[in-house]
């Protein structure tokens, strides 16, 4: 099929350029007098067109580009345009319209539109499944290192602590500090003085062969977690 004007496919439905279509039609009227006259006849903005804005060239050195407002047409409006302008120029390009219709809604257009759509829609199921792979495998070692930590029935760490206490995490920390049970080491980890734990805390350290991963953790016992509650308690009393 031979184009008298140039379509645009990359949108859902095919569409052609007011702009163009007026200038094809050889219509004399100013484009934008000859769109909000044909307008007149029901066509809806976001139904039947869209206004995109467009660069056009100027004489203006200084100023060589300027915008304009131009229209994305579908084909069924571009048809009833070309026939509201009963000349031989708007029935040639109706039938070339109603030939781009035909074709784009042929049984073969249909499917590879739909294989198109299949295709895209695997290529992001790939990306989601790349991307979740690349996040598994940060956190794997993570995972793997409080999984070997501790067992959370038993022993939990100071957010948790001060959670079941229902006291805010940092004034948790600060009481446990201010009263010289817990204090911070040269890399800021809280570690437990020796002379006050007596079963309080316990510190955990594991090393995971397979990823290489290691560290330390100082966890709260149940000892550890009522004995703070009655004290804070007290304190608050």
């Amino acid at each position: 099929m031979n184009e008298l004007i140039a379509i645009n496919y990359d949108t859902e439905n095919p569409t052609v350029s007011g702009r163009e279509l007026h200038a094809a039609l050889e219509v004399k009227e100013k484009y934008t007098d000859w769109f909000k006259r044909m307008c007149e006849y029901s066509f809806t903005n976001g139904v039947d067109f869209t206004l995109v804005s467009v660069k056009s060239e100027t004489n203006n050195p200084k100023n060589p580009y300027t915008t304009i407002t131009d229209h994305s047409l579908t084909i069924p409006m571009a048809k009833e345009l070309c026939m509201l302008q009963r000349n031989e120029k708007g029935k040639e390009f109706r039938q070339y319209f109603i030939r781009v219709e035909q074709a784009w809604n042929s049984p073969e257009m249909v499917m590879k539109r739909a294989l198109d759509i299949a295709n895209a829609n695997v290529k992001q199921l790939q990306i989601k499944v790349a991307t979740l792979s690349v996040d598994n495998e940060i956190m794997k070692p993570k995972a793997d290192y409080f999984d070997e930590l501790v067992e959370r029935n038993t022993l939990t760490n100071f957010r948790e602590t001060a959670k079941q206490l229902d006291v805010k995490e940092k004034s948790f920390i600060n009481f446990l500090i201010d009263h010289k049970y817990i204090y911070r080491d040269k890399r800021g980890k809280l570690m437990p003085y020796a002379d006050k734990n007596n079963g309080l805390f316990e510190i955990k350290e594991c090393f995971n062969e397979k990823t290489q991963w290691s560290g330390t953790q100082t966890l709260v016992t149940p000892k550890g977690r009522e004995t703070f509650r009655l004290l804070m308690l007290k304190a608050t009393a």
